[in-house]
């Protein structure tokens, strides 16, 4: 098993665990869940993830860059578009996430999110 989980490495989709910390001003702290938008081949090479943070606080009800949605029975997730990171994800102990990846259309969405931000394609 140790083998296995040794091999991981996030792919484009994937919803992973991964520690925040350290945090300041009104970025996230802690470990969250963080969907990965950078494909597996960088991830690998580069030992960098860059993705969007995911939460289930409340006070995103009204954000118009979180984008809300439910995995079974669970309360809301939201996925902030506006906080996108980078991070060593080997040094940040990532790992999967029980819910594997997001759906194609959801995460369409969230890059549509992002880009309406930061306009890197039209």
């Amino acid at each position: 098993m140790a083998e296995k989980l040794k091999a991981w490495v996030p792919e484009r989709r994937d919803m992973i665990w991964i520690n925040f910390n350290p945090q300041l001003g009104k970025e996230m702290k802690d470990e969250h869940p963080m969907l990965v938008l950078s494909p597996k081949a960088f991830n690998e090479k580069t030992g960098l993830v860059i993705g969007l943070p995911m939460t289930h606080a409340k006070s995103n009800e009204t954000n118009p860059f979180a984008i809300k949605f439910s995995v079974g029975r669970s309360e809301p997730v939201f996925i902030l578009t506006h906080q996108p990171k980078s991070f060593d994800w080997r040094l940040r102990s990532a790992r999967p996430h029980p819910w594997k990846s997001l759906p194609p259309a959801l995460f369409q969405e969230a890059c549509e999110g992002l880009n309406s931000i930061i306009e890197i394609a039209h």
